[in-house]
């Protein structure tokens, strides 16, 4: 055996933990997902406990995401340089305590401010819990990896709800950042124990133009998205932000095509394989959206659901999804990805347009089938457009170039949210209209303001005809809706169609392998 060979072999033990060193990745994730959605849960007991005002309610979300967007780019650069599984622990240590601050927040200012440290720690552990798939796993072990990493990423979506709902019920608001901890502590023990550290063999440098700028535009670009989903499309608190921002980008990217710009790898999008993978992992993001976005407000406006039985009523999505993900892996070497990944689209697609028919008085069995099948279609899209891109990647600049694409992907969901919230609250307020024409103004504002307001005015009133219209604007908003989100999954069907039908391991993937077990070994 030449030495070349023996360096490449990874030792049994190794080969063996790095599937457990997954499972801390993945409850590093899990947190992630479930502190997306936990804060739903908590934002009315939050209104008294804190005495917050509207807007201090909507910045405990929206200090999150402003961190989260503008720390994923420098958060893939700091693993490749300084190292990943050092940032990795970092990263899982600020959100340990950023969520304890958190749950003994003495006053709104307090929380929005501990919200962006959780923001900046999500916006590290993301990229970076992806880049190290590409050193633990080789190209034919990393789709079932990708696999458990989306799984692990949306379990906390219908989670969050579920706990947060147990929790406030039986505790006070703050156990609901508290629930984290035990979860940080289990992913911070597995990470140190069996992560092997990783880095670039040549240290990018700390590019403080590329930093600076890409901060400012991604944080205004989506601060105009959010503002867009609150105030319209034409006003100018959205625009001006998202205009502005769009400019400070495109002068970002001008900046990163000098040779000593090191934040993202332009050259990245020369690759078919990672250029569609990132587009198809957006687009897939985009749709799920149409039933994130919508089905919570249904089960509660229509169904009566509380924010318990919203989390568990989320359920057959991720049932599905798990069946999508080990579905697709066995076929994925036979017929390559674009097949599958086009297969997932079909099935997003037709759940969305199925769900568009959902009626008042539909039953939630109903639901729950064309939820599933939705669940499905993304378990069987979702991993594999990420694995698609996430093979054009080598171990060199795997942190950058994960920060890159989920970079994409957290543009796209928030621009998701800002579209999707203005078509569903656009068609809600212009179906309801007629039936509010009569009542008294302040009241008729409050039922067009959303759809519980709208059921809680009904209830004031003790209007069971006002109670129909509301829950009747609101399916009429929702099919609205969905039918955007199923016109972005058929764009996926045909985007997919972009990739190689065949899956093969490429030389750059062989290579990638053998670098990733050199790293391995390394480590050991």
């Amino acid at each position: 055996m030449s030495a070349t060979e023996e360096k490449a072999v990874v030792p049994p033990a190794a080969d063996g933990r790095k599937w457990w060193a997954l499972g801390g990745l993945a409850l590093s994730l899990l947190v992630v997902g479930l502190d997306l959605t936990v804060l739903n849960v908590a934002l009315p007991t939050l209104a008294t406990s804190l005495k917050a005002s509207t807007s201090q309610l909507q910045w405990f979300a929206n200090s999150y995401n402003l961190a989260l967007a503008i720390a994923l780019l420098p958060g893939g650069l700091l693993g490749d340089r300084f190292g990943r599984k050092r940032i990795l622990v970092i990263a899982l240590t600020a959100f340990g305590v950023a969520s304890g601050f958190c749950a003994f927040a003495s006053n709104a200012g307090e929380l929005i401010a501990w919200r962006a440290v959780l923001g900046v720690g999500a916006a590290l552990l993301i990229p970076l819990s992806m880049s190290v798939l590409t050193v633990l796993f080789t190209p034919e072990e990393r789709p079932r990896a990708m696999g458990i990493w989306a799984t692990a990423n949306m379990l906390g979506i219908p989670l969050g709800p579920i706990l947060g709902g147990w929790l406030l019920d039986h505790y006070w608001w703050g156990s609901v950042f508290l629930i984290n901890l035990p979860v940080v502590v289990i992913a911070l023990i597995a990470v140190v124990w069996l992560v092997p550290e990783s880095r670039a063999e040549r240290k990018p440098r700390i590019d403080l133009p590329g930093l600076a700028t890409s901060a400012v535009g991604l944080a205004a670009v989506t601060y105009g998205l959010i503002k867009a989903g609150d105030t319209g499309w034409g006003s100018a608190q959205a625009l001006v932000p998202l205009i502005g921002g769009l400019a400070v980008l495109l002068w970002f990217v001008q900046l990163q095509r000098g040779p000593k710009q090191t934040l993202i790898d332009l050259e990245l999008f020369r690759a078919r394989g990672f250029t569609w993978g990132t587009i198809l992992a957006t687009i897939v993001s985009f749709a799920l959206f149409g039933l994130m976005f919508t089905l919570p407000q249904f089960y509660q406006a229509v169904e009566g659901a509380d924010a318990l039985g919203t989390g568990l009523r989320l359920l057959p999505m991720i049932a599905g999804l798990m069946a999508g993900v080990r579905i697709g892996q066995p076929f994925l070497k036979k017929v390559g990805p674009a097949p599958l990944i086009g297969a997932g689209f079909l099935l997003l697609a037709a759940s969305l347009m199925i769900g568009s028919t959902t009626g008042v008085h539909d039953g939630y069995g109903f639901v729950a089938i064309w939820l599933t099948i939705g669940g499905v279609g993304v378990g069987l899209a979702m991993p594999i457009t990420m694995t698609v891109a996430l093979d054009e990647l080598t171990a060199e600049r795997a942190g950058v170039g994960s920060g890159l694409l989920m970079t994409i992907r957290q543009i796209g969901g928030t621009c998701a949210v800002a579209i999707l919230g203005t078509v569903l609250n656009g068609q809600y307020r212009s179906h309801l209209a007629p039936a509010v024409a009569h009542l008294p103004a302040e009241a008729a504002a409050a039922a067009t303001r959303s759809a519980g307001s709208g059921v809680a005015v009904a209830g004031a009133l003790h209007s069971p005809s006002l109670l129909e219209s509301v829950r009747s604007a609101l399916v009429h908003a929702t099919s609205m809706t969905m039918w955007v989100s199923t016109g972005f999954a058929v764009i996926g069907v045909l985007a997919a169609t972009q990739l190689p039908r065949r899956a093969r391991v490429t030389e750059k993937g062989s290579e990638a392998a053998e670098s990733s077990r050199d790293l391995l070994n390394a480590a050991d």
